[in-house]
């Protein structure tokens, strides 16, 4: 096992009806600027709640953050948050609100010249403070709520920020609240968060046997669960267990001490950037022909993969990865998430333009080993055709 730090204060409200817990959660007398995406948490009564529970507090709103929310939209918001002064700021939605609500906690406080600095990390020492935030999660996915990083679009391009002063003080994880999603995007949410975890997982042993087991178990879990929770929104137990396992699969504790490899996430980024493609989707995408690409570097993993993930006993190591890559490629389509590029109007000849963001955005050694250079990148997206 590799040396590693933990570190999550991030104080977790899981169960039916606790946002009436919001009155002691928050200080009494916080100005709040709550933060949401569309309308659906008005036309479902979630914003409604989310103020009764809040008491009297002086309250203000921003609605609009978009699915990969943008740095100009998000900066509007700033301006609010240094106008009214405010001093909390809770995000009602998904994992688009969560982390650009924590962009807009850092820039609210940020003394350096340029807020998108952030996202490049410079200037850190302009980063002295952030303004406090909170979460109510209305789509179990991102794991925003438990960690402290996010990612926005910024010119064209996504781009991740991390900090330890965006760690939320508290995220309610009520599962009823997620009943009211739309199919698809609960199969985009058990899709994002089962390649979370492979990514943090699919690389090569260390011998972390607890972050293998904990690991294999949230994937044994969602691949038990997917299509009854997308199928029946309203099973709470089965919805429950998705909600916790989005929560877990991301908020630190089974990257620790392993190697990690972020690379679908990278290589999925351009393809949302270019194509408007939902981000869990360009997982799908990448995630089975990165395996099959890179199988010599994550050949162990894959065959652990296979056999404890699959139970796939028979055959030879290569012949279990197959099969492993092609369940796991059926898993996502049994949700409705297509999983090839042409699914979704992408010709072979405009690979070239994601390698050249790849290139563009300084993503030119990717994985655990940082073998995956753009001509490897080119193989992976060929093969997802």
């Amino acid at each position: 096992m590799l040396n590693f730090d933990f570190y999550n204060p991030t104080k977790i409200v899981f169960g039916r009806d606790r946002l009436n817990e919001l009155d002691n959660l928050i200080k009494k007398d916080a100005k709040v600027l709550i933060l949401y995406g569309g309308g659906s948490v008005k036309k479902f009564g979630t914003l409604e709640k989310v103020m009764n529970g809040l008491g009297s507090r002086k309250i203000f709103e921003f609605g609009g953050i978009e699915p990969n929310p943008k740095y100009e939209t998000l900066m509007k918001a700033v301006e609010i948050v240094k106008r009214e002064k405010i001093d909390f700021l809770l995000a009602v939605g998904g994992g688009s609100v969560m982390d650009g609500t924590k962009f807009i906690a850092l820039a609210a406080c940020y003394e350096g010249i340029e807020a998108s600095d952030i996202l490049f990390g410079k200037e850190t020492s302009a980063i002295k403070k952030a303004i406090p935030i909170g979460m109510v999660v209305t789509l179990p996915a991102t794991g925003s709520e438990m960690n402290r990083g996010g990612v926005i679009t910024f010119n064209y391009g996504k781009w991740s920020f991390y900090n330890d002063l965006v760690f939320p003080k508290f995220s309610i994880l009520d599962p009823t609240l997620t009943f009211s999603l739309p199919k698809s995007q609960v199969a985009n949410g058990i899709v994002d968060t089962f390649v979370h975890v492979c990514e943090q997982y699919m690389t090569y042993p260390v011998d972390g046997r607890f972050q293998d087991r904990t690991s294999e178990g949230i994937l044994k879990t969602l691949i038990e669960i997917g299509k009854i929770t997308v199928e029946n929104p309203t099973d709470y137990n089965a919805r429950a267990n998705l909600v916790w396992c989005a929560t877990m699969g991301l908020n630190g504790l089974i990257g620790a001490g392993v190697p990690v490899d972020w690379s679908t996430h990278r290589i999925g980024h351009e393809i949302t950037a270019m194509f408007e493609v939902d981000h869990a989707k360009t997982l799908a995408i990448v995630l089975p022909s990165l395996w099959n690409v890179t199988r010599k570097d994550k050949y162990d993993k894959l065959v652990q993969y296979a056999e404890r993930v699959w139970n796939i006993s028979s055959g030879s190591d290569d012949e279990k990865i197959d099969l492993a890559i092609e369940k796991t490629r059926e898993f996502f389509e049994g949700l409705g998430i297509k999983t090839h590029l042409s699914d979704y109007g992408i010709q072979f000849d405009e690979i070239e333009h994601l390698v050249k963001a790849l290139k563009d955005h300084g993503r030119v050694a990717l994985s655990e080993t940082g073998k995956i250079t753009l001509d490897v990148s080119r193989k992976i997206l060929e093969g997802a055709i």
